[in-house]
């Protein structure tokens, strides 16, 4: 065999290893970034702990389909990244609020999340719901609300029975 096609080999298995390791895998679109853009981009796909990374099309397919998964052969054309997620909502996230502020030049086209194909729609749904921190601070904030509601009920009983 090849040298060239042991390389193509390993390419595949490496994104294989990524995709089932990603809590999300999302399909980019992007055409027309500047060199600042696309640096500016990278930049937030990093803080969000997200691998964003420019494949090709036929390997990422080989390796969808090595995986059992034949969805995404007719989104992988044209000029394509993929975004591989730590989380389930961070790649379509930073996707969506970037294709706002780069006035279209990128767009999800669609995302593979727990083991199920995410059409570009359902990417941006994804986006709007908040990150698990952001829920876990909601759901802090409700609790000591209500434990809170729950000490000065318990103070007025004790100090109505003391009277």
């Amino acid at each position: 065999m090849s040298a060239n096609l042991e390389a193509k080999k390993q390419v595949v298995e490496d994104i294989k290893a990524k995709i089932s390791s990603a809590k999300s895998v999302v399909l980019v679109n992007y055409s027309g970034l500047t060199v600042a853009e696309d640096t500016e981009l990278r930049n937030a796909f990093r803080k969000a702990n997200v691998e964003y990374k420019v494949l090709k099309n036929t390997l990422v397919r080989r390796a969808f389909n090595e995986l059992g998964v034949d969805s995404f052969d007719a989104d992988l054309n044209g000029t394509t990244a993929v975004a591989f997620g730590a989380d389930e909502v961070g790649a379509s996230k930073i996707v969506v609020e970037n294709a706002k502020k780069l006035d279209n030049k990128i767009s999800a086209k669609s995302a593979y999340v727990n083991g199920e194909y995410v059409d570009k729609k359902g990417v941006e749904s994804l986006a709007s719901i908040p990150s698990k921190d952001a829920l876990y601070s909601m759901l802090a904030g409700t609790l000591s609300n209500f434990i809170r509601g729950l000490a000065v009920a318990l103070n007025r009983v004790a100090e109505k029975m003391g009277e």
